[in-house]
């Protein structure tokens, strides 16, 4: 339906990352598991009893094993459902940014004023949205396909996607860090009797309800927020945990290239005037290959990343398979991961079937994996 690119799996690129860390087989054995440390043993074992065996391919055995922990790495490197390494005492709040949208919050319902931009994204982002979320049910009610489903918005600002959701259905709850932004939601929502039953707002910060929401969205929805956070991994983190096991997460944000500077901050706040100065940070940017690489590090698989472009004359929004400004994006949390002591099973026969079906392979190097 729209220009829509996948990006690659996690496994490429986060074993490209961990075989650059990890100059030596040693520097990876003191970082493995236990079933690994017991492999290396058994490799030791065999290197004093036949080292006449591994002096000519020491070396493939050597890259071999590499792989193996470079796997192993990865997995460790992936939250289980059974544990909660995160602290919430680290905060993902800019209190800069917090100053920014309070000076705004009484406008967010001025289809013309500062936010006309956000009014119209709902154009896009909704159905991007709805779709995306249709996939995963297998039946819904006309009228109201997300009826069921509970969405977390973060960052909700006024209301100005909350209440779109709200109308196809869900239960939302909408979060914002600025209790102005808050008090104008809560307002708005109040002159529909329907959304007032279906939209719960809350002046809070994500990290304040991790523990007391774990696992209990099935969808988060994060749009224009990530570029104000103050910690874009720890919000992440944050997101995950309160997803429900195959639940999904929705980002829209804007890239970091020279282009979403000239045109995202010099045009459309110092010239422009289309949003407010200071607005964004264009530090703060994130670019998807980065976005994706934070997702996939937290169990996320990254489903779907598509440009977004905005035309100011016309104050419309249209798909593009250009990501060099704005992009949404849309992950899954990952249902099961399995333990790391599996993966190094996987892999070592993996090894031993390659070094078995190998004709260049002595049959002493085959008896010694």
């Amino acid at each position: 339906m729209w220009g829509v690119r996948r990006l690659s799996s996690s496994s490429s690129v986060s074993l490209g990352v961990f075989k650059s860390r990890s100059p030596s087989p040693q520097a990876d054995c003191s970082r493995s598991l236990t079933p690994a440390v017991n492999l290396e043993n058994q490799l030791s074992w065999t290197l004093q009893i036949k080292p006449w065996v591994f002096s000519k391919y020491r070396i493939m055995w050597f890259k071999s094993f590499r792989m193996t922990f470079a796997c192993l790495n990865t997995m460790k490197s992936y939250r289980y459902p059974w544990t909660r390494p995160y602290s919430t005492s680290r905060t993902t709040v800019d209190s800069r940014e917090v100053k920014t949208f309070l000076g705004l919050a009484h406008r967010w319902w001025d289809e013309q004023g500062a936010y006309a931009p956000l009014h119209s994204m709902n154009d896009l982002r909704v159905p991007f949205i709805r779709d995306n979320l249709l996939k995963t049910i297998a039946n819904h009610q006309p009228g109201k396909p997300l009826f069921g489903m509970k969405i977390l918005d973060v960052g909700c600002g006024g209301g100005l996607l909350t209440e779109p959701l709200g109308r196809l259905g869900a239960s939302v709850t909408g979060i914002d860090p600025v209790d102005e932004n808050i008090k104008t939601a809560q307002h708005h929502k109040s002159f529909d009797p329907v959304l007032d039953k279906r939209i719960e707002y809350r002046a809070c910060s994500l990290e304040e309800i991790v523990e007391e929401t774990a696992e209990t969205f099935d969808a988060v929805v994060a749009s224009e927020v990530v570029e104000h956070v103050l910690d874009l991994e720890t919000f992440i983190q944050y997101c995950c945990q309160v997803l429900k096991p195959g639940g999904s997460l929705f980002i829209t944000t804007i890239n970091k290239t020279q282009l979403s500077y000239a045109l995202g901050i010099v045009f459309s706040e110092q010239i422009a005037g289309i949003v407010p100065k200071g607005t964004h940070t264009w530090e703060k940017f994130v670019s998807p290959e980065k976005l994706e690489s934070i997702l996939e590090s937290n169990g996320l698989s990254v489903q779907t990343v598509v440009g977004m472009i905005y035309n100011p004359f016309s104050g419309h929004w249209h798909w593009s398979e250009n990501t060099s400004l704005n992009y949404a994006a849309h992950a899954l949390k990952q249902e099961h991961l399995a333990p790391a002591e599996f993966v190094l099973k996987e892999e070592t026969e993996e090894l031993q079937a390659k070094a078995s079906s190998s004709p260049a392979v002595p049959e002493e190097l085959k008896k010694g994996l």
